[in-house]
């Protein structure tokens, strides 16, 4: 799980902007952070939204890059 906040507030390294928020099921202008955790998932009450496929990527291509990966594998 990785944390969303506002971006007015964060100023992390490998911050991703959310820029289709609508799909994600945000009020407000928001960014993945990564600050991973764990959660069990009997945790999670419901899913609010999802990330559009151009915000995935992004997103998944940060990850790569902090855990040392390239994009394409």
């Amino acid at each position: 799980m990785a944390m969303i906040a506002s971006p007015r507030r964060s100023s992390w390294p490998l911050d991703v902007d959310i820029k289709h928020l609508q799909c994600a099921g945000l009020p407000a202008a928001s960014l993945v952070q990564m600050k991973l955790s764990a959660l069990d998932q009997r945790l999670v009450i419901r899913k609010v939204g999802a990330l559009y496929p151009g915000d995935a990527g992004t997103l998944r291509a940060a990850l790569g890059g902090l855990l040392g990966q390239d994009s394409a594998g």
